[in-house]
């Protein structure tokens, strides 16, 4: 494929930005038509590729693109997944360049998508015209590209739901995750799963001058810090009674297996650019991040923020809580008693809320499978080594439920790295890493 790659990279790039240029933020309602509109170019670029249907599926929020060729039923049916939503791009002043005008720069393309996801769902759409077109392909290929997962794929299961008997597959190929790096790839076995919440702390009935009510009346602020405090022991433990009940304690022998995927402590810390990491007591820094759940606030806030001071006493605090879950933890069991504990340590002197925004489980997925050693094959003959088995931090929440409603495994070809920064300011996608997804995603359909 290196020789079609190099005869075609100049007209990848254009197709590929031609999709980056599109501000497709699902979670913004003002981008409702981008969301539309990327999700047509998408179809209009699977049709060129070679597939022999594409349309733009409704669902229940931002449409699905929906793509198939149809070799032989008797073949093996790969069911291709990915995104074309992306994070919103604040704070828009970190960034070197525009986030939606996409430019290649120091051997990467930058731009909001180019690794998450749209770079590497890209990749699937390059490998497999490169099998059509050199008359290669030799399995079934559907394609399900949603427009929600960066805000949990609220409508997805209902919508795979509604369509199972088209979507039936053997495997569900999937890039949208990072390697551990270029000179040690990994194949993610799992994933964690995730509740997301978002509380509310309400003291007075409206804001009060601190200097008038300061020390007689409950600051919801103060209240919810002194709240979010007790989240976690001194150990890093979550507070949640119930919380650890259905998490599996690893083997000695699996952490080890785990364990050989490489990890430089010191490096990591200078990257992140902190003195020293923090934790679960016991776990090292790579289980605390795959095998272990955890709790962290993504966001805070209440009372005057603006510039110069305001004497004032809120009469609201809010906070966006996110709980990253390890498989048989089930999200909507994490969420209640999350709700129903941090309701219990309220004091008195204030109401609280607890609104739950997205969620969805962990997976893990056998390496064993055909699917995955196909994939180990391919990986190992384009980076010259064995992938590592790993697992991964994020979450993909619809996973669980393609194994559910499909009866299939997702696999997790992810071609990213840390260095990418998906989710913040000046995301990019180095072009060798884009270019080896090409290859071993191309090899796969060679060995599975």
């Amino acid at each position: 494929m290196k020789e079609y790659i190099e005869q075609n990279k100049e007209r990848f790039y254009e197709e590929l930005f031609s999709l980056l240029r599109i501000p497709s933020i699902s979670a913004k309602a003002e981008h409702k038509e981008d969301m539309r509109r990327c999700a047509e170019r998408l179809a209009v670029l699977l049709m060129e590729a070679g597939a022999d249907f594409a349309e733009v599926s409704p669902s229940d929020g931002n449409p699905v693109v929906y793509g198939e060729k149809i070799v032989d039923p008797a073949l093996k049916t790969v069911l291709v997944y990915g995104h074309y939503d992306v994070q919103p791009p604040e704070p828009l002043e970190k960034w070197r360049t525009d986030p939606f005008e996409p430019v290649i720069h120091d051997g990467a393309i930058w731009g909001r998508g180019a690794n998450d996801d749209k770079g590497q769902l890209f990749m699937h759409v390059k490998a497999f015209e490169y099998l059509v077109c050199t008359g290669q392909l030799r399995h079934n290929v559907k394609f399900m590209f949603e427009g929600e997962e960066e805000i949990g794929s609220p409508n997805l299961p209902k919508w795979i739901k509604a369509n199972k008997k088209r979507l039936a597959a053997d495997v569900c190929l999937v890039s949208d995750t990072t390697m551990i790096s270029e000179k040690v790839p990994s194949i993610n076995c799992g994933m964690r799963g995730l509740s997301y919440l978002e509380v509310k702390v309400v003291g007075p009935n409206k804001d009060l001058h601190s200097g008038h009510y300061g020390g007689a009346v409950a600051n919801p602020i103060n209240v919810l810090c002194e709240m979010i405090a007790t989240l976690h022991d001194a150990d890093g433990r979550v507070n949640v009674p119930g919380f650890y009940d259905k998490v599996v304690e690893l083997s000695r022998a699996d952490r080890k297996m785990l364990a050989r995927a490489p990890f430089d402590l010191k490096e990591y810390k200078e990257f992140l650019d902190i003195k020293d990491i923090c934790g679960e007591k016991g776990y090292t820094t790579l289980e605390r991040t795959g095998i272990r759940p955890c709790l962290d606030v993504c966001g805070i806030w209440g009372g005057y923020t603006g510039e110069g001071a305001k004497t004032v006493l809120p009469s609201e605090a809010h906070a966006k809580i996110s709980m990253r879950l390890v498989p048989d933890q089930q999200s909507g069991e994490i969420t209640k008693l999350f709700a129903r504990h941090f309701k219990s340590i309220a004091p008195k002197c204030v109401k609280v809320e607890v609104k739950e925004c997205e969620g969805g489980d962990g997976f893990l997925i056998p390496i064993s499978s055909e699917a995955y050693k196909a994939a180990a094959r391919a990986m190992t003959e384009v980076y010259g080594i064995e992938p590592v088995p790993s697992r991964g931090g994020g979450s993909i929440a619809v996973l669980a439920e393609v194994q559910k409603i499909l009866g299939i495994d997702p696999l997790l070809m992810g071609f990213g790295l840390e260095r990418d920064t998906i989710h913040s300011p000046n995301e990019s996608y180095l072009l060798r890493q884009f270019f080896a997804g090409m290859e071993s995603i191309a090899l796969f359909y060679k060995y599975y």
